[in-house]
C-alpha cells in the first residue's frame, strides 16, 4: 500500500464519522445578526441556528413561523438551517 492509497482511506473514514443529523423544526424567534431560535417537532428541543450561505445568496426570507430543515452538528453547537418548507 503506497503512501497516497493510506491518506485518501484516511479521509473516507472521516467523512464517515462525520456524519450531520437532519431535523425539522420551527421558528419562533428572529435574533440579530441573521440567527433564528428554532423549536423542533421530534423532541421539543430548542436550539439556534444561522443560515446556510446559499439561503443569504438568494435572499430567501426566513419569518417566525416558518417550518425549516436544519442541520445539527456532532457537537452540538448551532445549527444550520438548510430549507424552508
Amino acid at each position: 500500500m503506497n503512501k497516497e492509497n493510506k491518506n485518501i482511506e484516511d479521509i473516507e473514514e472521516f467523512e464517515d464519522e462525520d456524519v450531520l443529523e437532519v431535523k425539522e423544526g420551527r421558528v419562533i424567534e428572529a435574533l440579530p445578526a441573521a440567527l433564528f431560535r428554532v423549536k423542533f417537532n421530534s423532541d421539543g428541543k430548542e436550539l439556534i441556528c444561522f443560515l446556510k450561505g446559499k439561503i443569504k445568496i438568494f435572499k430567501i426570507k426566513i419569518l417566525v413561523g416558518d417550518k425549516v430543515l436544519v442541520e445539527i452538528d456532532p457537537y452540538g453547537g448551532r445549527g444550520r438551517i438548510i430549507r424552508r418548507l
